[in-house]
C-alpha cells in the first residue's frame, strides 16, 4: 500500500501543479472550476462521496465543510474507505450532498453503470463534480474511453440540471498534448526529464500567454472536460 505522504505528496501536485507538469494547464484549469462550482453548492456541512479517491486532491477546497468524506477506490491507500468498483457502490440509497470523481471513467468498461450508481447514492439536490479526458495517449494497460461533450451530457442524462465546461481552449489543449508527448515518449529517458524541466515549462508559459490574449477562443481541441451535474 502506498504510504501517507506519497499519497498527499500525489494530492497536492494534483491541486497545485509544478509549472513542470506536462499536464499543468488542464490542473490549474481543473482547480478554478471546482472551486467556483463549490461556491454554488450553498453553506452548510456536507456528506461527500469520493470515487476514485485514492489522492483526493479537490478534497481542499472544501474547507471545514466536510461533515463525512467516504473515498471509494480499487486499490487500498491510507485515505480510501471502502475497496470496491464504481460499478457496485456498497452504500445506501440518497446518502451523499456531493460527488467527486475525476479522470476514472476512462478506465471502466461501463462509464453508464458508475454514473447511474453515483446518482443512485446521491440526495435529491446533490451535486456531481466530475472530469474526464477529451485527448490523452493511452497511460495505461486498461484503458478504454475519451469523452466529448455530447456524450457527457447523454451519460449524465438523469440529472435535472448539467453544466459541461471545457478545461482549458483548443491552445490549451495542443500545447498540453505537446508537453504530455515531450514527456512521455522522449528516448532516452534521460531526454524526457531534460525536456520536462526545460522545454515543458516554456510551452505551458507560452500557452498561458495565449489563452490570456483577448478575442474569441476555440474549444474542439481541448484536452479534458469538467462537468457539474445536480440531481
Amino acid at each position: 500500500m502506498e504510504s501517507p505522504e506519497h499519497v498527499e505528496r500525489d494530492g497536492r501536485n494534483r491541486l497545485y501543479p509544478s509549472l513542470t507538469n506536462p499536464s499543468w494547464l488542464v490542473l490549474r484549469r481543473r482547480r478554478e472550476i471546482f472551486q467556483r462550482w463549490i461556491e454554488r453548492l450553498g453553506g452548510g456541512e456536507l456528506d461527500v462521496l469520493d470515487v476514485g479517491g485514492r489522492l483526493q486532491p479537490y478534497r481542499p477546497l472544501l474547507g471545514g465543510r466536510v461533515r463525512r468524506y467516504v473515498a471509494v477506490d480499487v486499490r487500498q491507500t491510507p485515505l480510501v474507505s471502502v475497496v470496491a468498483r464504481g460499478e457496485q457502490i456498497p452504500l445506501a440509497d440518497a446518502s451523499f450532498d456531493l460527488a467527486i470523481c475525476t479522470q476514472v471513467l476512462e478506465y471502466v468498461p461501463e462509464p453508464a453503470a458508475v454514473i447511474a450508481e453515483i446518482h443512485r447514492a446521491l440526495k435529491p439536490g446533490g451535486s456531481l463534480l466530475l472530469s474526464v479526458p477529451a485527448i490523452f495517449p493511452r497511460d495505461s494497460a486498461y484503458d478504454l474511453w475519451r469523452f466529448l461533450p455530447d456524450g457527457l451530457r447523454f451519460l449524465l442524462r438523469s440529472f435535472r440540471e448539467v453544466e459541461i465546461v471545457a478545461e482549458g481552449s483548443s491552445i490549451n489543449g495542443l500545447f498540453r498534448t505537446v508537453c504530455v508527448g515531450l514527456a512521455a515518449f522522449a528516448r532516452p529517458a534521460v531526454l524526457g526529464k531534460v525536456m520536462q524541466f526545460t522545454l515543458v515549462p516554456l510551452l505551458n508559459l507560452i500557452a498561458a500567454s495565449l489563452e490570456s490574449l483577448p478575442g474569441p477562443t476555440s474549444e474542439r481541441f481541448s484536452a479534458n472536460y469538467s462537468a457539474f451535474a445536480k440531481k
